[in-house]
């Protein structure tokens, strides 16, 4: 299985906030957003695994400034680590003011995804080569939240 750099999975979309999108605050609605993560961060788990990945969890999600009606929202995805069967993918959230003339990181959310094969079932992915050293950060970052999530985890 060969070994691939973060660099391959790394998925950028932009959408454009809509006023089906915004609260009467005409805020960015946050499930709106969590939508647009969630298929940012599975592109890029598929884009690595070359495989259908699937949500198996999303650990947080930190908002950290509203996103206003008529911003362009940017997301960028990557994946930061592979399990076996699991990957985690980070996604950084941007929103843009073109009448402003402003960029500003609003948002940050790590989603763990499995790959399956045509049955459903999990399969093995290809580990992942962080190269750069925000991605070697990541690495180890991942690792530690995943042992995080384990020791949550309630028994049956």
């Amino acid at each position: 299985m060969d070994i691939k750099k973060v660099a391959d999975s790394v998925t950028v979309m932009t959408e454009l906030v809509l006023p089906n999108h915004t609260n009467q605050l005409g805020n960015l609605l946050g499930g709106q957003l969590m939508h647009w993560i969630d298929i940012c961060a599975a592109l890029a788990a598929a884009r690595h695994s070359n495989r259908v990945c699937v949500t198996a969890s999303v650990d947080r999600i930190d908002f950290h400034h509203p996103i206003k009606l008529g911003n362009a929202v940017t997301l960028s995805a990557s994946v930061n680590r592979v399990f076996n069967t699991s990957l985690e993918v980070g996604v950084k959230v941007y929103a843009e003011s073109f009448r402003l003339g402003k960029r500003i990181h609003t948002n940050t959310a790590y989603l763990t995804f499995v790959a399956v094969d045509e049955e459903g079932k999990p399969i093995k992915i290809p580990p992942v080569q962080p190269e750069t050293d925000d991605e070697i950060r990541r690495y180890e970052e991942a690792l530690q939240r995943r042992e995080n999530r384990l020791l949550g985890k309630k028994p049956l």
